[in-house]
C-alpha cells in the first residue's frame, strides 16, 4: 500500500480552474427533457395522496383522526383509504382520482388551540423557559459601554418562513416483504434509508434509496416526509405507489425555518470605533422525526439539540466581522413543542441575525455622522471582510454620504443600503438600491450588488449564478414571506396567503466573485443571504429615516411605521 500526499499543482499552472464552464444539465432543463422526481413513473403503480388537516397545528399534537367516513369516496373508482396509526392516505389507479379522493374523504380531526397566533408568537418565545448558551464573551462589556459616545439598541421580531419548492415534493416507493426501492429527492440517502427502515420495519440493507432531482428546496423541506408516505402506502397495498404532495400539504406541513427574537445593543466611542456589542437571541431547533413517521408509528416529537446550527446563535453573523474588543453573544434555546416544526432553511437563521445586527451597526454609523461604508471600513476585522465590502461598494458605484441625510417629501423615494454577513464560512457583502412608495407602502428592490469570497472559486460562473439566486430569494424573504397561523393551525396554505417575489418584481443583480486562488474553497450557496436582507433594511432607513424592526417588510408594516413617525 502506497501512502503519502500527492503533489499539488501550482496555482500559476491552472488552465481550467478559475474559468467559466457551461453547465451540462441546462439544455435538457430548458427543453423540458430532464427527468425530475415529479416525472418518474413505473409500471403498475398507484397514485397516492396524504390526507391531513389544511395546515399543521402545534408541534407535538400530530394529526389524530377521530373518525373516517370511507363511504364518502365510494363514487371514485379504484379509490382506497390507507391507514397506519394516525397516518391517513389514499390511493387510486389514476392521479386525478387520488386527488379527488383526498379532497372528498370525510375525516373528523382532533384539534388543539394552543398555538400563540402570529401576534403573540415572539412574546411567547421571549417568555419561554430556555436553555441558554454563552456563545461569545470577549473583554469587559460593562467597561465597553462605559466608553460609549453613542449607543444603539433595539428588539427585532423575525418570522417563520417556508421552503416551498415550486413543484410540491414527490416520491415513489415499491415495498415488498423482503425489500424496498424508494425514489425521492432526499439530500442524504443514507439517513433517508435509516429512517425508512424504522418506518417499514425492514433492515436498512434491504432498502435502496435512489435520488432524483426535485424542483428546488434550499434546505430540509418535505422530501423525506413524501418518501415515507409513499413507502407506508406501498407496504400496505402491496404495489408501487407514487405520492405527490398537494400545494396545501407542502405549505401547511413544511418544516419551517424557525422564527427568532433578537435584542441587540452596541456602542461607539468618540473616534467612531465600536467598543461594545451584545446580541441576545431566542429561537428553537430542528425536528428529527418526519411527520409521516410521527403519525404512522406514534413516535413522540423530537428536537435536534446537539449539533444544531439553529439552536445556537451563529457567532459569525453577530458582530464577528468587526474588530470589537468587548462582545457578548447569548443564545436562548426555546422548546419547539407547542410552536411550529422547524428545519434548516437556506443560510439557516442568518437572515434573522443580519437583519438585526447590521441595522444596529448602521444606527451607530448614523449616530456618529459617518457614511455607512466608511464606518464599516474603520471597524472591519480582516482583509477578506474588507475585500467583499469594497467589491460590493465598487460595483454599486457607492459615493460617500450619511444615511437619510436629506429625506424627501415625495410620494416615491429612493434609498441605498449596505450590509455584510455570512453563514459559517466564506465572506459576503451586499448593496441594495430600493424604491419606496410612501402612500401604498410598497418597497421595490431595483438594483442589488453582491460580493462573495469563497476562497478558490473553481467555476466563477456557477458562483455568480448562486449570488443572483441568493439575492433574489433574500429579497422575496425580506419583503414578502411569512408563515401565518391561528391558535389551532397554519393558515398560509397557498401562494396568496404566502406570497413570494414574482418575475415582474425581480431586482437587477450584479454578482461579484472575489477570487482567492491561494485560499481553500469554501461555501458559495448561502453566504450573501443575510447581507442582502440587511442591505435592503438599511436602504429603507436611508429612503425614509425610519427603521423597521420586523420583516417581511410588507406594505402594511411600512405604512404603520411611517404613520408612527408622524405622531
Amino acid at each position: 500500500t502506497l501512502t503519502g500526499t500527492a503533489p499539488r499543482k501550482p496555482v500559476s499552472q491552472y488552465k481550467l480552474v478559475g474559468t467559466r464552464v457551461a453547465r451540462l444539465d441546462l439544455p435538457d432543463k430548458v427543453s423540458a427533457k430532464y427527468t425530475n422526481m415529479q416525472h418518474v413513473r413505473v409500471p403498475d403503480m398507484l397514485h397516492g395522496r396524504v390526507v391531513r388537516p389544511r395546515g399543521q397545528g402545534p408541534y407535538g399534537t400530530g394529526a389524530k383522526p377521530l373518525s373516517i367516513d370511507e363511504s364518502s369516496i365510494k363514487h371514485i373508482p379504484t379509490a382506497r383509504v390507507v391507514r397506519k396509526g394516525d397516518f391517513v392516505g389514499v390511493v387510486a389507479a389514476r392521479e386525478w382520482d387520488a386527488v379527488k379522493t383526498a379532497r372528498d374523504l370525510k375525516v373528523a380531526w382532533q384539534t388543539s388551540s394552543s398555538l400563540p397566533r402570529n401576534a403573540k408568537l415572539h412574546e411567547t418565545m421571549r417568555a419561554a423557559k430556555t436553555t441558554d448558551t454563552l456563545v461569545v464573551d470577549d473583554g469587559d462589556l460593562a467597561k465597553g459601554f462605559a466608553q460609549a459616545a453613542h449607543v444603539a439598541s433595539a428588539s427585532y421580531q423575525l418570522p417563520y418562513q417556508a421552503h416551498l419548492p415550486f413543484g410540491p415534493n414527490c416520491a415513489l416507493a415499491d415495498v415488498g416483504p423482503d425489500g424496498a426501492l424508494v425514489m425521492s429527492s432526499t439530500q442524504d440517502i443514507y439517513n433517508s434509508r435509516r429512517m425508512l427502515a424504522d418506518v417499514l420495519g425492514l433492515p436498512p440493507e434491504k432498502i435502496r434509496v435512489q435520488y432524483y432531482e426535485g424542483s428546488g428546496t434550499f434546505g430540509h423541506s418535505c422530501y423525506e416526509d413524501a418518501a415515507q408516505a409513499a413507502a407506508i402506502m406501498s407496504q400496505v397495498v402491496g404495489k408501487p405507489v407514487r405520492v405527490q404532495f398537494m400545494r396545501w400539504d407542502e405549505h401547511g406541513w413544511d418544516n419551517f425555518g424557525p422564527a427568532h427574537v433578537a435584542e441587540v445593543r452596541a456602542a461607539v466611542d468618540a473616534s467612531a470605533k465600536i467598543v461594545a456589542y451584545e446580541y441576545q437571541g431566542w429561537q428553537h431547533g430542528w425536528h428529527v422525526i418526519e411527520t409521516s413517521q410521527e403519525l404512522a408509528l406514534g413516535t413522540p416529537p423530537q428536537e435536534r439539540i446537539s449539533g444544531s446550527n439553529s439552536i445556537i446563535v451563529n457567532r459569525m453573523s453577530t458582530g464577528a466581522m468587526y474588530a470589537i474588543p468587548n462582545r457578548r453573544v447569548v443564545s436562548h434555546a426555546v422548546p419547539m413543542v407547542g410552536l411550529l416544526k422547524g428545519s434548516p432553511l437556506r443560510s439557516p437563521m442568518d437572515m434573522h441575525y443580519s437583519f438585526a445586527s447590521e441595522q444596529v451597526i448602521d444606527e451607530l454609523a448614523h449616530a456618529a455622522g459617518i457614511d455607512p461604508l466608511e464606518f464599516r471600513r474603520r471597524n472591519i476585522a480582516g482583509e477578506r471582510w474588507l475585500g467583499v465590502l469594497e467589491a460590493a461598494a465598487a460595483a454599486a458605484g457607492w459615493t460617500p454620504r450619511v444615511a437619510a441625510a436629506s429625506p424627501s417629501d415625495a410620494e416615491v423615494v429612493t434609498g441605498r443600503g449596505i450590509g455584510i454577513g455570512t453563514h459559517h464560512v466564506s465572506f459576503g457583502a451586499a448593496v441594495a438600491e430600493i424604491e419606496v412608495n410612501k402612500v401604498t407602502g410598497t418597497i421595490v428592490a431595483k438594483n442589488l450588488y453582491g460580493a462573495l469570497d469563497a476562497g478558490l472559486t473553481v467555476n466563477p460562473a456557477l458562483v455568480e449564478n448562486q449570488i443572483v439566486g441568493m439575492m433574489v430569494q433574500a429579497t422575496s424573504r425580506i419583503l414578502k414571506e411569512e408563515v401565518t397561523f391561528s391558535d389551532s393551525n397554519v393558515t398560509s396554505v397557498d401562494w396568496v396567503s404566502y406570497p413570494i417575489l414574482r418575475f415582474a418584481e425581480h431586482p437587477t443583480v450584479t454578482p461579484v466573485v472575489v477570487q482567492r486562488l491561494d485560499e481553500p474553497s469554501t461555501g458559495a450557496g448561502e453566504e450573501v443571504m443575510g447581507s442582502t436582507g440587511a442591505a435592503i433594511a438599511n436602504a429603507f432607513f436611508d429612503a425614509t429615516g425610519v427603521r423597521l424592526r420586523q420583516y417581511p417588510m410588507t406594505p402594511e408594516r411600512v405604512r404603520a411605521a411611517l404613520a408612527a413617525r408622524k405622531t
